[in-house]
């Protein structure tokens, strides 16, 4: 509404405003495999409150979830298990890779049952390194996600 007490009309293309919702609607799936997890769960407390960007419900099935967290080391024995969760999602459907062991193994990098980085068994669209990272730097990850699905850039 403008001064005057004018309304105004705003044009857009369709595909703008699906991407739009598509990127402020994101549903993450319950995946936490060990001390990530902790943190990933901090983000939906008050003092992270990622409500503020469409993500606030961790859906428990994959077939609601856009978005996989994968939060924790990622061994052998489990790594079918999460292609195959991810494969159930349906599209579009993007991953956030959150910790120095998803990202490359950690301090278990040189054990036999470690996988080392998730996106050996699927496609990461952001990483979060650290360890663990903090609610904030996941907070963080989701927003460059957005901006990702949105395409656009950081310069």
């Amino acid at each position: 509404m403008s001064k005057s007490g004018e309304m105004g009309a705003i044009t857009t293309r369709l595909e703008d405003a699906l991407t739009w919702g598509r990127s402020n609607s994101i549903w993450p799936l319950t995946f936490g495999l060990a001390c990530c997890a902790i943190e990933m769960m901090a983000v939906q407390a008050s003092h992270a409150d990622i409500s503020r960007f469409g993500s606030e419900i961790f859906r428990a099935s994959p077939r609601q979830s856009d978005l996989m967290i994968v939060a924790g080391t990622v061994t052998k024995k489990m790594a079918p298990r999460l292609r195959r969760l991810y494969d159930e999602m349906p599209y579009p459907k993007y991953v956030i890779a959150m910790g120095v062991c998803v990202i490359q193994g950690g301090p278990y990098a040189k054990g036999y049952s470690v996988v080392l980085g998730v996106d050996r068994v699927v496609p990461v669209d952001v990483y979060v390194p650290g360890c663990p990272p903090t609610p904030e730097a996941l907070t963080y990850g989701i927003i460059t996600l957005q901006k990702k699905i949105r395409g656009e850039t950081d310069r």
